[in-house]
């Protein structure tokens, strides 16, 4: 996880109980958890269609998908990628999943992978129908448990795109990932300039 000195990263937007039992992931071991009905959370981070919340001592992501746990609506306000045109050339389908990797965050960090330098490389290889995306990402901790979850969320985001047949979403080390990676907007949100 990133050790900076930005601050805001964790206000909390709203304070609310779980109007039903929700599957969460445990940060930043990336457990899977249940939290139950009627567990107070504060909601601290809504980006790319995901929950980051603070309850029973701890912080979880949510997926927009169980929203309605937090009594909020399913479309929360969200990048969305299944709105997406069918690209007609191999540079606009380029350009859109570079604005849907800009969907996916880390639950701890309000800055999307790609303004964190995270995605180091992307492909695109013709296939039969379609295309074959090639995505190698990192992470900013080798030991930070939820890579496959981040690296899952990229997948399934592209994978929406029209014209994507297959996604494969590899997190690799090397080069090892330093704060110098991160974008001008990056260290703008952060704080960092």
């Amino acid at each position: 996880m990133l050790a900076t000195g930005y601050s805001g990263v964790m206000q909390t937007a709203s304070s609310v109980d779980l109007t039903r039992d929700c599957e969460a992931v445990q940060i930043p071991v990336g457990t899977p958890v249940t939290l139950k009905a009627g567990t107070p959370v504060d909601i601290t981070q809504m980006l790319g269609g995901t929950f980051t919340v603070r309850a029973e001592g701890g912080l979880y992501r949510i997926a927009g998908g169980d929203a309605d746990a937090l009594g909020r609506e399913g479309g929360i306000e969200t990048e969305t990628v299944t709105e997406a045109t069918k690209p007609v050339t191999s540079e606009e389908l380029e350009k859109q999943i570079w604005e849907t990797l800009k969907t996916c965050y880390d639950p701890e960090i309000p800055v999307n992978i790609v303004d964190l330098g995270l995605v180091y490389d992307l492909r695109i290889e013709p296939a039969a129908e379609g295309c074959n995306v090639s995505v190698k990402m990192t992470l900013t901790a080798q030991g930070c448990g939820m890579g496959t979850v981040i690296a899952g969320d990229a997948q399934q985001k592209i994978l929406y795109l029209p014209g994507v047949n297959q996604v494969d979403v590899e997190i690799v080390w090397d080069p090892p990932w330093h704060q110098s990676m991160i974008t001008a907007e990056g260290r703008r949100i952060l704080g960092l300039e």
